[in-house]
């Protein structure tokens, strides 16, 4: 992946990998062009020699070279457009893939936008970069039709090509220097249209406890605040492109008014024919559409510069963690006199097969502890997994060791089925992993058992189906070391005592030797556990069996029994 810093960077990337196909479409197109300022050229000979004359061959000649040039420009139109549509798609595709994969990072993006607002990147300004592969054809074949109408009316008269010639880059000079403001409005609106996605996205996510704690109204009130804002921004981007398009639609006509009402003075006395003043018209009506496309380059170059500098924010960003190399010897996790936020000289050890519950009496603490073990980063003291740090392990073998599973996680779009496995390549496990989580119960309830489809971030499962439904694909995955930051909350007390007995059986049974470490408060699944490690005030404060801690620790009971 080519790492690129600036917008105007990504934007000559994408003319230089479209190459081809951009230039074959913009010769094209160039072509189609030229024909359609030939067409008032060759109606306007057409008059002066044959229908003035009466010449039927001189007709009959100069009305097949008409139909040549109309051929010739509807094939030029159909395969130059062929070319640019693909060139702008394919585009659009590796920005967004390209853009996805650095998002998706495994070594994490280190960048402070919120996950709407690198959807929104990720999308729209993704599609109005690759904009630029159809703005560079209709400027050159826009180019093209004013040079050969000019070099037509200089032929005719003097007077009406210099008018055309020195008006244009006139007309272009003024307008040009609008391009900074609608660059930025561009991007403020982009800017503030990502805010209200990323807030969208969060509502959406938690629409059920905003319910549940009666702060629906608060969020909406919150939304409709960024929304204004929103649209505030869009208003004012509108307004000014809007301005922008007037003013060089009205400077474009007036230009060609100008032009025919000269053409009509100087047929009126005698300086031009008949045949030359239709052309002068035809080309004065046929220069409207090229003379708008050249007044409105500012604002394209500016939109999709504004698009572009977005793009390269992301791409440029750096990642979190640095490349990996180290090789671990097991999977025993030690930390050692670890701070990291309110974690303050931590020392946590679980030996590889163990099932360890980790109890914190502040909730930032267990939120600390889930954070550092999947993104080991920002934080003083050893991290080690089996024996190596776990920052500088590689991140795949990383990720296949030890998987920390959030409290937040996402479903996607699709079935129960492909949620659990998505790659469809469970080796049998499948039902057992959804034993375990009580994630079967999920499947039973609907006709369609695991091909239950699924919506977007699993909008149409309660809270709980959706903790099971991400603890069953966390438990297939079958990582060496799971780490689970409570997993039960949403689900009720029978559910949580088959979820508990379920990770037992399949991880710490017979068959199992696997580790797993749960950062939670529950007394059902600290009862389930070898071991518990009670943090209070960011460090170790005790440990032992459950049974024993709530018995001998006034502390300890109080964090899981209230």
């Amino acid at each position: 992946m080519s790492k690129v810093s600036t917008g105007a960077a990504v934007l000559l990337r994408a003319v230089a990998r479209n190459g081809r196909r951009l230039w074959t479409g913009t010769a094209l197109a160039g072509v189609y062009q030229l024909c359609a300022a030939l067409v008032p050229i060759l109606i306007g000979v057409i008059v002066d020699r044959a229908v003035a004359t009466g010449e039927v061959t001189a007709l009959l000649g100069w009305t097949a070279a008409l139909a040549l040039v109309y051929l010739v420009g509807a094939v030029t139109y159909r395969f130059g457009a062929r070319h640019l549509q693909r060139a702008i798609a394919e585009e659009g595709h590796q920005l967004r893939v390209e853009l996805a994969a650095k998002i998706l990072h495994p070594r994490v993006l280190r960048t402070g936008r919120h996950t709407g607002d690198l959807l929104a990147v990720t999308t729209t300004d993704a599609e109005y970069t690759s904009y630029l592969l159809d703005h560079i054809p209709r400027v050159t074949s826009a180019l093209v039709a004013v040079t050969a109408s000019a070099v037509a009316l200089l032929l005719i008269s003097t007077p009406l090509g210099l008018t055309v010639l020195i008006a244009i880059p006139v007309v272009l000079a003024v307008l040009t220097r609008t391009a900074p403001l609608i660059a930025r409005r561009v991007r403020e609106q982009q800017d503030q249209a990502g805010r209200a996605s990323a807030l969208a996205t969060d509502l959406v996510t938690g629409l059920r406890p905003l319910h549940g704690i009666g702060a629906q109204d608060a969020g909406a009130g919150r939304y409709r605040r960024v929304s204004r804002h929103s649209l505030a921004a869009t208003l004012r981007a509108s307004r000014t492109q809007n301005a922008y398009l007037g003013a060089s639609t009205m400077l474009s006509s007036l230009l060609a008014g100008g032009i025919a009402l000269m053409a009509g003075w100087f047929a009126l006395t005698g300086r031009i024919t008949v045949g030359e003043f239709i052309t002068v018209i035809g080309s004065a009506q046929f220069l409207v559409e090229p003379f708008g496309v050249l007044a409105v380059v500012p604002g394209w170059t500016a939109a999709a510069r504004a698009a572009a500098d977005r793009v390269a924010a992301v791409l440029r960003a750096d990642v979190v963690l640095p490349p990996g190399t180290a090789v671990p010897d097991g999977c025993e996790l030690r930390l050692t006199d670890v701070t990291y936020g309110p974690l303050a000289g931590l020392h946590l050890h679980v030996r590889a097969g163990e099932f360890v519950g980790v109890v914190a009496s502040r909730p930032a603490d267990a939120e600390a502890l889930a954070r550092l073990l999947a993104v080991p980063d920002g934080h003083s003291g050893d991290v080690l997994l089996g024996g190596e740090r776990l920052e500088t392990v590689d991140r795949d073998r990383a990720r296949h060791l030890l998987h920390s599973e959030p409290h937040r996680t996402d479903l996607f779009s699709g079935t129960l089925a492909t949620n659990v496995a998505p790659h469809d390549d469970d080796g049998g496990r499948l039902d057992e992993a959804l034993r375990a989580a009580a994630a079967d119960e999920v499947a039973h309830l609907h006709p369609a058992g695991l091909d239950m489809p699924v919506t977007e971030r699993g909008a149409n499962l309660s809270g709980g189906q959706r903790q099971r439904v991400a603890l069953a694909r966390a438990l297939l995955a079958g990582p060496p070391l799971l780490v689970l930051h409570d997993p039960t909350t949403a689900v009720d007390a029978v559910t949580e005592q088959a979820v508990a007995d379920g990770i037992r059986s399949l991880r710490h049974g017979s068959d199992g030797g696997y580790g797993t470490i749960v950062i939670t408060s529950s007394p059902t699944l600290l009862a389930a556990t070898d071991r518990v490690v009670f943090v209070a005030d960011g460090v170790v404060a005790a440990e032992g069996a459950h049974a024993e801690l709530v018995a001998d620790d006034d502390s300890y009971r109080r964090a899981v029994l209230r």
